[in-house]
């Protein structure tokens, strides 16, 4: 038996907290400061050329940057939580969002401002700590409540970042948005460790350098090709070589983690169908979910003369699309409701159910703002259903010591469906355009046809979770 999957806690290690709301309310503000971070620059991209002077494509890497040091730190962070307490790897983490965003807001060229961003990505292992800590901490009956509201915080970040930023972008500058993440982010670091009790789960062992080092490797090869291909090309040597190597050192990191003592991934446990197919659920329902958030809002401000765009100012747009963090905070309740007495695999079934419809009926290109804000809606009770209930089907999955690094994983699985979002949009927008006003636009068929591989993406991920077994009796 390997040291990694030696626990050194007692079995019941749960804490009956005396204010369990708090400490679940604490942690899921850290989920959101972190979510807020990954859409908050959205609207900032078009105008980062002119404010600091550089390229319209160096400009999307304040994007890519923080997605690509997201994908690499996530598993790191998972296995160094199990390893060392996830309520202290979860403070550094917050910790970073501070030290990251008075660097980006005080940034004097792009280059640091770059650096703050990558370190911004280092942060985002909170939603998983975050998960697996309440798993540890929590009375049995607030686990599927606070795992719901953490993970929904994803999404409510998601949908109020780009309005937020639009609004401060348009009035007041820039670096008063990372000002306000600091803000946020100091006003953490003193609550969590007086109201966030930690994890007495330990997994022991020694920390795996080299298989951290090569799945960094792998990761920022496979999502540099996916973020890039649109830009290089899909057939261009260097994406096709970026994800050729990507799965050269993957085969490669999959061989060593199998044979090593103390892994950062036990693999034998990811390969557990409930484990396997619930990731590969996840790939196709984070597609589907970020759909809604990435082209909605280009629908919103797309010229009336395109013929589906209703000329919308970037921050009318961000404001149509608020219900939806709105929603998910009400039905990531609904959602551990459901859970409860169903069974998590029943509430992801029913919210891939609802994205299908969502994404199907954004495939029509809505007529009216009312009926863009309707669909989105769906899409988002969907997600919210759906993103509450998927950690709950990992946790219940894997041993307790292991919860933190398969949770980071399975947040992984989601920044890969993201990514893929974004890489067939813009290979779908780019081979379908038309000229308004002088400019090169998306037709209508192209967000028919991103919207409709979305809704058939949602619905294999359907099926998957519906056929996936289970490790044991499907409850909660």
């Amino acid at each position: 038996m390997s040291t990694a999957s030696v626990a050194v806690a007692h079995p019941d290690v749960r804490t009956d907290l005396d204010r369990p709301a708090v400490a679940i309310g604490v942690v899921s503000c850290c989920g959101l400061l972190v979510a807020l971070l990954q859409t908050m620059v959205v609207p900032l991209v078009p105008v980062v050329p002119a404010l600091l002077a550089v390229s319209p494509s160096s400009a999307s890497w304040i994007i890519t940057a923080t997605l690509v040091a997201g994908a690499v730190s996530a598993p790191v962070l998972g296995r160094l939580g199990d390893m060392y307490g996830k309520r202290r790897m979860l403070l550094v983490s917050v910790w970073l969002v501070l030290a990251s965003s008075v660097l980006a807001a005080l940034a004097p060229n792009f280059a640091v401002l770059l650096v703050a961003r990558a370190l911004q990505g280092v942060s985002f292992g909170v939603i998983a700590l975050g998960m697996s800590l309440m798993r540890d901490v929590l009375p049995a009956g607030r686990v599927g409540s606070g795992v719901g509201l953490m993970s929904s915080s994803l999404g409510v970040g998601g949908a109020a970042g780009p309005p937020l930023a639009g609004l401060v972008a348009e009035h007041a500058s820039w670096r008063l948005l990372f000002a306000a993440v600091a803000a946020g982010a100091l006003a953490l670091v003193v609550l969590v460790p007086r109201l966030v009790p930690e994890s007495r789960v330990r997994t022991g062992g020694r920390f795996d350098t080299v298989g951290a080092l090569a799945l960094g490797v792998a990761l920022v090869l496979l999502l540099l090709g996916i973020s890039k291909g649109g830009e290089w090309g899909w057939a261009s040597t260097a994406t096709l070589g970026s994800l050729g190597a990507a799965a050269v050192v993957l085969v490669l990191w999959g061989r060593y983690e199998l044979r090593s003592g103390s892994p950062l991934v036990d693999l034998r446990v990811s390969a557990r169908p409930a484990v396997l197919w619930t990731n590969v659920a996840t790939v196709l329902l984070g597609f589907a979910i970020f759909a809604t958030l990435v082209m909605a809002t280009q629908i919103l401000q797309a010229p009336v003369g395109t013929g589906y765009g209703f000329g919308l100012s970037m921050t009318d747009a961000g404001l149509v699309m608020l219900p939806l963090g709105g929603s998910m905070v009400v039905f990531s309740s609904v959602s551990a409701r459901i859970s409860r007495s169903r069974g998590p695999r029943t509430t992801v079934v029913l919210g891939a159910a609802l994205l299908v419809l969502g994404n199907a009926g954004f495939a029509t290109l809505p007529g009216s703002v009312w009926l863009v804000m309707v669909t989105a809606t769906v899409s988002a009770t969907g997600a919210a259903l759906a993103y509450s209930a998927l950690p709950l089907l990992i946790m219940r999955a894997v041993p307790e010591t292991e919860t933190a690094a398969a949770n980071s994983m399975n947040t992984l699985m989601r920044q890969l469906g993201t990514s893929m979002v974004a890489a067939v949009a813009a290979a779908v927008a780019a081979s379908l355009t038309m000229e308004v006003d002088g400019h090169l636009v998306p037709t209508g068929a192209a967000f028919t046809v991103s919207y409709l591989a979305a809704a058939g993406a949602a619905l294999a991920g359907l099926v998957i979770a519906a056929l996936t077994p289970a490790p044991g009796a499907d409850r909660a």
